[in-house]
């Protein structure tokens, strides 16, 4: 597993997550992974809280995960309005 900061600009209204850091296998997983963590899928309406398309999401690999770390989300970053 590797550790990966995922972040997007094409919703920066008050009340989305800009960024976060997650563990996954790949990129493409860790793509799969919403910021509060459930999965994410691309939403029906501009009204979300992350990114509007998958391809909105730009994703980097930070590290590797230790042999105790899960996949899932490690920190969120969140702009409250």
């Amino acid at each position: 597993m590797k550790i990966y900061l995922l972040t997007q600009n094409d919703n920066n209204d008050y009340d989305t997550y800009d960024s976060c850091i997650v563990c996954a296998e790949n990129e493409t997983d860790a793509k799969t992974i919403h910021p509060d963590g459930r999965a994410y899928k691309e939403p029906n309406s501009q009204w979300s809280d992350w990114a509007l398309k998958e391809t909105s999401i730009f994703c980097k690999e930070i590290g590797i995960a230790n042999e105790e770390q899960v996949r899932g989300v490690i920190l969120g970053s969140f702009n409250a309005g």
